[in-house]
């Protein structure tokens, strides 16, 4: 083949790889407005708009069929190695992430319209939805700080995004004492109190996926996988 036909074909591959990269984008800018549109429901108890955020749902999955079919296509013709290899097992698990937090949004617009979407003689207090406003924005901040190391593919900032997923869960414990101690004041409680316990399990969830892509985008650059990293050192001081 002559230096022309190479050419193309590594222009091409590299064409290929851009839009893999900018799926992952594309699909974080999605599931991160569904995560502000689902918190946003519960904020303004705003049941329609809630099931708006459940039918939107069938975006996030398109996406990630799409790109599912893109990464086999590209597996199958191109036989990536090295960097290109791990940017493409990347984007499949980078996807598979982002796909689980737009399943965790839609979790949280269904509690929407499970505390809010009936006649209730008694609505949880606002001090029972405090810690979750808290987790919510740590839970957005960390999303937007991996889908940002993603995008310029920066170590250091995927690095940063870690620490502040640690952040998120010392709130979500907190967040568990508070309603328990709510729970015991007020037996009534208790109905709300598991509602808000699985909103907070699911933003926990969330910061839990984006530090995963936070982990890719350190395996895709370095060659390391950090998923584990507690594991390996015990391995390797035996």
């Amino acid at each position: 083949m002559g230096q022309s036909g190479e050419g193309h074909i590594v222009k091409q591959f590299d064409a290929d790889l851009m839009q893999l990269h900018g799926r992952v984008l594309e699909m974080g800018g999605l599931v991160s407005d569904q995560l502000s549109r689902a918190l946003k429901t519960l904020d303004d108890q705003d049941v329609d708009a809630a099931r708006a955020v459940i039918e939107r749902d069938r975006d996030v999955n398109v996406l990630e069929l799409r790109t599912d079919e893109d990464i086999a296509k590209i597996l199958a013709r191109r036989q990536p190695v090295a960097r290109d290899l791990r940017l493409v097992l990347a984007v499949s698990k980078a996807v598979t992430d982002l796909e689980r937090i737009g399943d965790e949004a839609i979790k949280i617009a269904r509690m929407t319209i499970e505390i809010y979407g009936r006649e209730a003689s008694i609505l949880p207090g606002n001090e029972l939805l405090d810690d979750l406003e808290l987790m919510g924005h740590e839970a957005q901040h960390v999303l937007r700080g991996a889908l940002e190391a993603f995008d310029t593919m920066d170590v250091d900032r995927a690095m940063s995004t870690l620490g502040m997923q640690d952040r998120v869960e010392k709130t979500y414990k907190a967040a568990l004492r508070r309603l328990v101690t709510y729970v015991m004041d007020d037996s009534r409680n208790v109905g709300h109190m598991i509602q808000i316990a699985l909103v907070a399990k699911a933003l926990e969830r969330i910061a839990d996926h984006a530090r995963n892509v936070s982990q890719y985008v350190v395996y895709c650059v370095q060659g390391t996988d950090i998923r584990h990293a507690s594991v390996h050192m015990a391995q390797s001081g035996r």
